[in-house]
């Protein structure tokens, strides 16, 4: 008890007296990095995710061949979530005597619970959002449907035993796949008019689906209540799934903004561990008095502990409110980018910030507290007696590995962890071994050059251990600061790619073998480039190694949905310029032998497929057998037409087949696309205009919460310097009343202290370029999908940004103790 009193009364004292708040401003930067990262990713990340669920008009998808049991809207309900009905099926709509097969969804009121509705008010014109679902006795149709129908907006169209009027041109529905999966061109309608119809009776074939919107854990709460009283012919679709295209970007959104969080922390724990040197060393004096009286080692060690307890405290508190009122701030700016309001913060920063900065304070502050408790009372007369150092190994070592589990635990991402942490300690030991080397180097160097440099040079020789340690901690900061850069600017330049002017704005399919010299005409006629025809094979997978598809073991789900799904075929002599060749190999251009297929490489991991594996098909009656012969990886984000298998030229000869294309048409040239319809009615237009503006909108959504989230890393890595800077700031205090006191001009002291900053600098962003160069290529290839080539300006950036952030953030932290009058740091010395 008598511990803790004296522990809080000095608290206290030190509080006022301002000597505590180097350490104190350490933890609540630390704090306040984490929480405002963990914020800004909360909440942005959610924003971008729920985006990126427009893809399934939800948050959750639940399709089902049987009626939606009401059970599953009620529990719903229970958890405070929206639902919405749809049902979907293929059939024959009527105009007099002409007819076209349509793809027909009926849907309740509140569709789509997450995007929008675009219609048109004539074909081709011009798209509006729309918030209501078609009204009863309407509906809104393809344009393709129009243009085979001959009909207009207000025209009456007939829908099984139905006469319903069209009220607008359906362009866009945030649910519609832009894959080949559906041919028939959609018709939307009111869920109230479909018993009218009676087209749904027993035995027909309809695909039920609840959709499910709402607070993300209030959705996966329900999810995890019904998930076991699903029948297996339930397929489940949630944020995790959502599509290629619109997910890539937002799922490598997430994975930057988890790396800035596992970057600030370590940054964190760099800056905490170098205040906590000069936390204890200030305090050395005092414990060898209090020794010298007879205070005892657990006297010594309780006050120690408690006041860092107290600091943490409050350095968690301040940190805290730092970072909720920066992330106010910054989301209030971009709050007007996002088409709805951004999500709620969830507590989960607070606790991960706090958690982490508490393990950091005490994992990395401990073993300066057993130095400190092992003071010597000869240090009342001799100052530099100093302790023993402990083993800083093993506790920074528990630690470190607290702190991943923690990370682990919020984050998830095992892969990335041990490439950040692993990277990290190697980059760590070779910048201490440079920095012993540098040294070394300074010692036999420093002859021959002026005051000013003997100066600067002597004290990182003379220094030693604290010059090494100053470079680990400088060449970190750099190396974290390069290395979000080039990887942000890889990201971003990916992502812009992915928005190429020129990219495809409409796929057609379902063209047959003798319309494409035609619809190539029609391109050509109106100054447009005849596109590329890819053919399109319908089959089914019937047996994998001679094992029924149906009841093979699989290693995922998906695989087996992957092998029991219609497949969609198609033959090519080269291999197309959106896919990559990963192993195997392509046939010849000229290849005339057994039938050979190449697999994109997710979906035979999905299926358990390897090299040679045979596959059965069933095309139209005819059985085809292929040898898997490569995997591929297909760049989805290219809106060119890709497919998960690829045939050899030959393997599908004599088979139904039809063709598909994409190609880009101008707002201007839309008449084009009207001709085409009305000329080759068979042909169905899908405009991806809408899609690519969900894309551009979710990368610009992305883009934003990369760069506002680097610049709080930023700030964290300067902090990492100034921590560097202000360990050592008691001794370059008295040295400059020293050297001063004996003549020596403030500018030399000034000069020989950047000269100190400019070597520490140089050999510390030499190491960081080197350090960022290997992370960033493992990062970006392993993490984000990202090709990765040399880039001599981050060597350019790693040696100039050294010397000149060093040397900068030295002198503003440095610049107190080279102005203090002599006589003032003399006396209290």
């Amino acid at each position: 008890m008598r511990s803790l009193a004296f522990a809080l009364r000095s608290f206290g004292r030190e509080l006022r007296s301002g000597e505590v708040l180097v350490l104190l401003a350490a933890v609540a930067l630390a704090v306040a990095a984490l929480t405002a990262v963990g914020f800004l990713t909360d909440r942005i990340g959610k924003a971008v995710a729920r985006q990126a669920n427009e893809v399934l008009a939800a948050d959750l998808r639940l399709r089902s061949p049987e009626p939606v049991p009401d059970l599953w809207r009620e529990l719903a309900d229970e958890y405070n979530l929206q639902t919405a009905d749809t049902q979907s099926f293929p059939s024959v709509v009527f105009a007099g005597d002409e007819s076209v097969l349509a793809s027909i969804k009926g849907v309740s009121s509140g569709y789509p619970l997450r995007g929008k509705v675009r219609v048109a008010d004539q074909l081709f014109g011009e798209q509006h959002e729309v918030d209501v679902v078609p009204a009863p006795g309407t509906v809104w149709a393809d344009a393709a449907i129009l243009a085979r129908l001959g009909l207009q907006v207000g025209d009456a169209l007939s829908v099984g035993e139905s006469e319903l009027q069209v009220g607008a041109v359906l362009t866009y529905r945030p649910d519609q796949s832009i894959g080949f999966a559906s041919l028939a061109p959609s018709l939307l309608m009111n869920l109230q008019d479909l018993p009218a119809t009676q087209l749904i009776s027993e035995g027909s074939r309809v695909g039920y689906a609840l959709l499910v919107a709402g607070d993300d854990d209030d959705v996966d709460a329900y999810y995890t209540a019904i998930e076991d009283e699903l029948p297996e012919s339930v397929r489940v679709r949630n944020r995790e799934d959502s599509s290629d295209r619109a997910g890539n970007a937002a799922d490598r959104a997430q994975r930057f903004l988890s790396l800035t969080a596992i970057i600030s922390l370590l940054l964190s724990a760099v800056a905490i561990a170098m205040s906590a040197r000069r936390f204890a060393h200030r305090r050395m004096d005092t414990v060898a008095l209090m020794k010298s009286l007879g205070a005892k080692q657990s006297f010594v060690i309780v006050a120690a502990s408690v006041q860092l307890v107290l600091l943490g405290i409050v350095g968690v508190v301040l940190g805290s409110a730092i970072g909720f009122v920066v992330e106010w701030v910054i989301t209030g700016m971009l709050a007007d980018l996002f088409a709805s309001d951004l999500p709620e913060p969830g507590l989960q920063p607070v606790f991960l910030g706090s958690g982490a900065a508490l393990v950091l304070l005490v994992g990395f502050a401990l073993p300066s507290l057993i130095q400190l408790r092992n003071t010597p009372p000869l240090r009342v007369l001799r100052h530099d007696a100093m302790p023993p150092a402990p083993s800083r190994l093993f506790v920074a070592g528990t630690s470190l590995c607290a702190v991943a589990l923690l990370l682990y635990w919020a984050i998830g991402d095992a892969l990335m962890l041990v490439i950040v942490l692993g990277g990290m300690l190697l980059v760590s030991a070779a910048l201490y071994v440079a920095g012993r080397g540098l040294v070394s180097l300074m010692g036999y160097s420093r002859g021959g050059v002026g005051i000013a440099w003997r100066y600067g040079l002597a004290n990182v020789a003379r220094r030693g251990r604290d010059s090494a340690v100053q470079v680990v901690a400088f060449g970190l900061g750099l190396t974290v600061l390069l290395l979000l850069t080039f990887v942000r600017t890889d990201l971003l330049a990916g992502w812009q790619q992915t928005l190429d002017e020129d990219a495809p704005n409409h796929f057609l399919i379902n063209i047959q073998s003798a319309e494409r010299g035609g619809i190539a005409g029609i391109f050509q006629e109106n100054g447009i480039a005849a596109p590329e025809f890819v053919p399109l094979v319908r089959a089914r997978m019937t047996s994998i190694n001679g094992e029924d598809v149906k009841s093979r073991e699989y290693p995922t789900e998906d695989g087996r949905w992957q092998a029991n799904r219609e497949a969609n075929l198609t033959f090519a002599e080269t291999l197309s310029a959106s896919n990559e060749l990963v192993s195997g190999e392509w046939w010849e251009p000229d290849y005339a032998g057994p039938p050979l297929v190449s697999v994109e490489e997710e979906a035979a991991l999905e299926m358990g497929i390897a090299l040679g594996d045979r596959f059965r098909f069933l095309v139209a009656g005819q059985s085809v057998e292929v040898t898997v012969a490569s995997f591929r990886r297909v760049n989805w984000d290219s809106f060119q037409p890709n497919f998960f298998m690829v045939l050899s030229p030959g393997a599908l000869d004599g088979l139904p087949t039809t063709f598909v294309a994409s190609l880009r048409v101008d707002d201007t040239q839309n008449d084009v696309l009207l001709k085409l319809v009305r000329a080759h009615p068979t042909v169905s237009v899908i405009d991806l205009d809408a899609i690519l503006e969900q894309v551009k909108g979710i990368i610009d959504k992305a883009s934003l919460a990369v760069q506002a989230v680097f610049v709080f890393t930023l700030a964290a890595g300067i902090a990492v310097l100034f921590a560097a800077v202000q360990s050592t700031i008691d001794e370059r205090r008295f040295e400059s009343a020293m050297l001063r006191a004996l003549g020596v001009r403030r500018r030399t002291v000034l000069s020989g202290v950047l000269t100190e900053f400019a070597a520490l600098g140089f050999a510390a962003g030499l190491l960081a370029a080197a350090g960022a160069s290997i992370l960033a290529a493992v990062i970006s290839v392993r993490l984000f999908d990202l090709d990765f080539s040399f880039n001599p300006a981050l060597w350019v950036s790693g040696l100039l940004g050294g010397v000149m952030l060093v040397c900068i953030s030295g002198y503003l932290a440095a610049r107190s103790a080279i102005n203090a009058p002599p006589i003032e740091v003399l006396r209290s010395a």
